[in-house]
């Protein structure tokens, strides 16, 4: 049973230790190389330096026109006019991918624009926003020459109408104001009284004639503002988030493996596999082969990250007690001594059984993916194998080998291969390339 006191949280913080302290090596690579990958992308992700500029459009607008004046910005024209007073060797084609337009709240028409460095942007921004002021301006002259007589001519119609109308009020207030109140009196009130909406509602039309008078005004509102930084994501960010998500990929990807691994490593599930009862679990300081491949060349952490370490000595870790008693309980028969190819600490561990012993005790190594047993004089087999080393059905293979050689498995020994975190006087300290074979 697990310890009460040890909630899912502290297993997992514990296991994110284990593989920090265990695999900082292969992290910090993946850190490395998810910065070059972030530091490269930015090529394609980083937009540079980026800022803006504002045109007015004086005068009431429909919502439609506002959209349209803000694709008349980006048209071919204008990109074409910038580029060529730009001078940078850009076309108007080139622009287009640099410049993006909106429509802001008061008529007003937005001109982003992004570029490699601060001054290029805000020369960029500017320019755009001149040229489309110039080209919106020629569009509008060159219909609004008829417009704009049309407009004078309705001027003057309706102050005429208003010079009409202030007439015929003056005169039917002076007769209202000469007779008695009669039905006729009371008839010319109301006239009066209708003669004056009319020149209320002549010279509200008479206002709006004015205002549509300054329809064509466009002023650019100030010049662009120089950048300061570049705008996000930039180099920097995007090679700290690369490192960052290489990272998170390295660590999470050991806790999902260590999750998802099948080997046994419960000792009551270790003897129903091999249909033999447990007799001894043993700590053992396994020095396994160095590896030869570029990895452990390089990185030197190409073992087991999760080998359990313990606050004792080497050496009291490896003394011959507790194998001696070992024996000392085993059978008075001859037994094969049993261990898989690649268990590193079983192996070692079945030749020091088989030499403690004062009775014939024979080493066996048998392949876990498809173990054979040869038929012998011996009387039973003692599997040796270490905790987290074979999943169920690679232990059940042993276990049939067994039987079909006409052997009964008498027993297991389990070892757990530790790492011990003290060091005698003038012993040297374990390096983190001599990482012990097997999993607790």
């Amino acid at each position: 049973m697990g310890d009460p006191g040890l909630t899912d949280d502290t297993v997992r913080l514990s296991m994110i230790g284990q593989v920090l302290r265990g695999r900082w090596r292969t992290l910090v690579v993946l850190a490395v190389l998810g910065a070059l990958v972030g530091a490269g992308s930015s090529v394609i992700l980083s937009p540079g330096y980026r800022t803006t500029s504002s045109v007015l459009l004086q005068g009431p607008r429909e919502a439609d026109e506002l959209l349209t004046q803000a694709e008349v910005a980006t048209s071919s024209v204008v990109l074409d006019r910038a580029a060529a007073v730009l001078g940078d060797g850009e076309t108007g084609a080139d622009l287009r991918d640099k410049v993006a337009t909106s429509v802001a709240q008061g008529n007003v028409i937005t001109i982003e624009t992004t570029g490699d460095t601060a001054e290029q942007t805000q020369r960029m921004a500017d320019q755009l926003a001149q040229e489309f002021v110039k080209y919106s301006t020629q569009i509008i002259a060159g219909s609004g020459d008829a417009a704009v007589q049309l407009a004078q001519e309705r001027r003057e119609t309706l102050r005429q109408q208003v010079a009409q109308t202030n007439q015929r009020i003056s005169e039917l207030s002076a007769k209202v104001n000469e007779g008695k109140t009669t039905v006729e009196s009371v008839q010319l009130r109301t006239e009066l009284q209708g003669l004056r909406s009319s020149i209320e509602s002549a010279m509200s039309s008479l206002n709006a004639a004015d205002t549509a008078s300054g329809l064509g005004n466009i002023v650019v509102l100030g010049s662009a503002e120089l950048p300061s930084a570049a705008a996000a994501p930039t180099l920097p960010q995007l090679a700290l988030g690369g490192a960052a998500l290489f990272f998170l990929i390295g660590l999470f990807g050991h806790l999902f493996t260590a999750r998802t691994d099948r080997r046994l490593r419960d000792e009551e599930e270790i003897a129903a596999a091999l249909g033999g009862p447990v007799l001894a679990t043993l700590d053992v300081v396994d020095a396994q082969p160095a590896g030869t491949g570029l990895r452990a060349k390089l990185l030197r952490d190409d073992k087991p990250w999760n080998t359990p370490r313990v606050d004792v000595f080497a050496d009291e870790i490896d003394s011959d007690v507790q194998y001696r008693r070992l024996v000392s309980r085993l059978p008075h028969r001859r037994l094969l001594v049993l261990a898989a190819d690649g268990d590193h600490a079983g192996q070692a561990s079945a030749r020091r059984i088989a030499g403690l012993a004062d009775r014939w005790f024979t080493v066996v190594t048998v392949s876990p993916v498809r173990p054979v047993v040869e038929d012998t004089d011996a009387e039973g087999v003692l599997v040796v194998s270490s905790l987290g080393s074979r999943p169920a059905w690679e232990l059940v293979g042993i276990a049939e080998a067994c039987a079909d050689a006409g052997l009964a498995v008498v027993g297991t020994v389990l070892t757990r291969p530790v790492r011990p975190t003290r060091t005698r006087s003038g012993a040297p300290a374990p390096s983190d390339h001599e990482a012990l074979a097997g999993t607790a």
